[in-house]
């Protein structure tokens, strides 16, 4: 089982056609998304290439591939435009080495975990500042963003596979960041 994990698109539509051809190269079964499909916010400037609507028919093309949270700025317009759910703000999805806790960042972060076991691990995004560590032996895992990276980082995206996961350049094949999966004691 591969997952391919971005956030933050924030309805740069070529950013989000990026990060598609991203996901379609990387083979992976299913695309996380982890909020902020759409609007762009109201303290981030409108990124180049804006356009909501065509971002949204991009992903729609996708909708049998994605699971997806709500994020701070989406909204039940956007749910209008997009042919997934959006509006549930967490996720679980159960892997066979572990459990992982799909949530946007803005509720639930390291610093205000959910309910976790050890060996879980707690996917978000919202900071667009990509992580991929454990703490206390719960991984931690933020691929940053696709459109608006801070702390003067690149725009970037993840995948997960059964014993790694990976942060990655959105414009090249690096790999920003990598931990190993840690299997349940």
């Amino acid at each position: 089982m591969k997952l391919f994990i971005a956030s933050d698109l924030h309805g740069c539509l070529l950013a989000t056609e990026t990060m598609l051809a991203r996901f379609e190269e990387s083979n992976a079964n299913h695309l996380i998304l982890l909020g902020d499909l759409l609007n762009h916010g109201p303290r981030n400037a409108i990124p180049d290439g804006y356009n909501p609507v065509a971002t949204a028919e991009a992903l729609n093309a996708y909708s049998k591939m994605i699971i997806a949270v709500r994020g701070n700025c989406d909204s039940e317009v956007d749910q209008a435009l997009l042919q997934f759910p959006i509006t549930a703000s967490y996720a679980h999805v159960l892997l066979p080495q572990m459990r992982l806790f799909l949530t946007h960042g803005h509720i639930y972060h390291p610093d205000n975990l959910p309910p976790l076991q050890s060996g879980d691990g707690l996917l978000y995004g919202h900071s667009h500042i990509p992580v991929a560590e454990y703490r206390d032996d719960i991984l931690l895992f933020n691929p940053g963003s696709t459109t608006i990276p801070r702390d003067n980082g690149r725009a970037s995206y993840g995948l997960i596979t059964a014993t790694e996961c990976q942060v990655h350049a959105l414009d090249s094949d690096e790999i920003l960041l990598s931990c190993s999966i840690r299997l349940k004691r």
